[in-house]
C-alpha cells in the first residue's frame, strides 16, 4: 500500500492520491445500497485484503479473464481502477456482508441510448445462498430508478450455470448466444446473452 508521500503516476497511486470524491460524479460517493444481508458500497483500499482473499481461489476465477495466480497487487489495482473509473460510465460496488468483503458488483451506463451492463463476482464459499441474486436485484432496480435505463443487459459464459441462473431469477431473458466471443486461459468462450427491458421490470414489481 502506498502512503501519501507516495503520490506518483501510477494507477494505484493516483487512485489512492486522488481527492473524495474527485470532484466529479459525487453521487457515486454516496452510493450505498442496502438489502436484506447486504451492504453495496464503493470499493476502497482497506478491501484489497478481502479482495485478494476471494480472487485467489481457482473456482472464483475459473470463468474470468484475471490474473492467475492472483496478488496484492491485482487486488490494489482492481481496486484503483473502480475508484478511477468515469461514474458518468461506471458505478462498481464492493458486496460486504457482515463487515467483509465477499464480491463485487457493477453496473456500466451506455449513454445516451439508456442501456446499462451488469456485472457481478461473488466469493466461492458464499454461492447457493442467493446473495448474488439479491446483490444483481437491488443493482437493476437502482439502475432502472435512479438512471433512468430502458434495458439491462448480461452475460455469462455457457458452462457458468449459476451465473446465468441469476439472470433468470431477476426476471432477464435469454437473447442469443454468443458463440467463440472470448478468451479465457487461451480456451475460446461461448456466452449466453441475458436482458430486461424496463416494462418488463415494471410488470415484474407492479
Amino acid at each position: 500500500m502506498v502512503s501519501t508521500g507516495e503520490c506518483v503516476t501510477t494507477i494505484i497511486t493516483m487512485a489512492f492520491c486522488a481527492p473524495s470524491g474527485k470532484g466529479k460524479g459525487s453521487m457515486y460517493a454516496l452510493t450505498n445500497l442496502r438489502t436484506k444481508r447486504l451492504l453495496l458500497r464503493p470499493f476502497t483500499f482497506k478491501d484489497a485484503a478481502d479482495v485478494l482473499a476471494y480472487a485467489s481461489d481457482p473456482e472464483w476465477s475459473r470463468f474470468l479473464p484475471v490474473p492467475n495466480p492472483y496478488t496484492l497487487y491485482d487486488a490494489e489495482e482492481f481496486i484503483a481502477k473502480s475508484i478511477l473509473s468515469s461514474r458518468d460510465q461506471e458505478h462498481g460496488l464492493a458486496i460486504e456482508l457482515g463487515g467483509r468483503v465477499i464480491g463485487g458488483i457493477g453496473l456500466r451506463l451506455e449513454q445516451p441510448i439508456a442501456v446499462g451492463s451488469l456485472h457481478y463476482s461473488l466469493a466461492h464459499d458464499h454461492w447457493n445462498q442467493g446473495l448474488t441474486t439479491e446483490a444483481a436485484q437491488a443493482v437493476i432496480d437502482w439502475g432502472f430508478t435512479d438512471f433512468g435505463l430502458e434495458k439491462v443487459y448480461s452475460w455469462a459464459d455457457v458452462e457458468n450455470v449459476g451465473s446465468w441462473r441469476v439472470m433468470e431469477k431477476i426476471g432477464m431473458t435469454r437473447e442469443g448466444t454468443f458463440r467463440s466471443h472470448g478468451v479465457n486461459r487461451g480456451m475460446r468462450q461461448d456466452f449466453h446473452y441475458y436482458g430486461i427491458l424496463r416494462s418488463e421490470w415494471k410488470a415484474l414489481n407492479a
